[in-house]
């Protein structure tokens, strides 16, 4: 059995995933597994499947040495040179990503809109491939479109724009309020640095200290993920109650080449840049 030690923030936890837990919803979670670790402990399928290998193994290095055929080592194929445009449904090349995050934010959007840091300009999310309109599915050579997200820090806003490939213009730009999805990994870094700088930062920077005798002064020197947490009535302090109306974030942290540290009672509301203890 694992053993969890109960620290400053609740616990060090060295093992896997943290199970989520918890009356208000959490949205888009996804933890790592712990790399590089001996997960040994399941059905033994693991087990099996290394026997299976290494007969497998064995019948080809009897077969060879019956034939006196010399078995050919590997080769790795090296993936093809990527073009600057992709064709019909292929998935965004970089090039593509680069420019559609340029012409998806014009002027007016730039001067009106602020990133998670506070400084202008909306908060980019995520660039995909637009999926096909109805009567284009079926069509050789379909238009190719890329969905750019953004999230307004200023209002509060999602902000889609979908911009042509071929016109470089954008087509449809659309608003939204009260939709989150997963935090990006800018988002979840300024979670982080919010919580250091903040007095309620002191339990997990404490956690670190016990985990690797070390002061933990950067984000770099943790592993984050994090989910969106959304407010339900009455379930948390009223602190929160805007969360999912503003953008809140519950990380998950874990020391570079360490355990993880359980801060999930810590909620980061990057909307209103502040931090509450869901215990208090």
């Amino acid at each position: 059995m694992r053993e969890l030690v109960h620290r400053h923030l609740g616990k060090v936890v060295a093992g896997a995933a943290i199970a989520v837990a918890g009356t208000a919803v959490m949205i888009g979670i996804t933890l790592p597994g712990t790399a590089g670790a001996d997960d040994t402990g399941g059905t033994g399928g693991g087990t099996r499947a290394a026997q299976q290998a290494g007969q497998g193994q064995g019948q080809g290095q009897e077969q060879g040495q019956g034939s006196g055929a010399a078995v050919e080592p590997g080769v790795v194929a090296q993936a093809p040179a990527e073009g600057e445009k992709g064709q019909g449904r292929d998935p965004l090349t970089d090039d593509e990503i680069t420019r559609v995050e340029k012409l998806a934010v014009n002027q007016q959007l730039f001067t009106t809109s602020e990133d998670v840091e506070g400084d202008r300009g909306p908060q980019r999310l995520t660039v995909d491939l637009a999926e096909p309109e109805a009567d284009e599915v079926d069509a050789a050579d379909p238009p190719r479109r890329a969905d750019v997200t953004f999230y307004d820090y200023r209002d509060d806003t999602l902000v889609t724009r979908t911009v042509d490939l071929d016109s470089g213009k954008v087509v449809r730009t659309d608003t939204q309020r009260g939709v989150q999805p997963p935090p990006s990994r800018a988002e979840n870094i300024e979670a982080a640095n919010l919580l250091l700088a903040d007095p309620l930062g002191a339990g997990l920077k404490a956690d670190y200290k016990d985990a690797t005798g070390k002061d933990l002064t950067s984000t770099d020197q943790l592993r984050l993920s994090g989910g969106i947490y959304r407010a339900s009535a009455g379930a948390q302090p009223a602190a929160l109650d805007s969360c999912g109306e503003h953008r809140c974030v519950r990380l998950f942290v874990k020391v570079v080449k360490g355990p993880w540290i359980d801060a999930r009672s810590l909620v980061v509301d990057l909307s209103a840049r502040k931090v509450v203890d869901l215990g208090r």
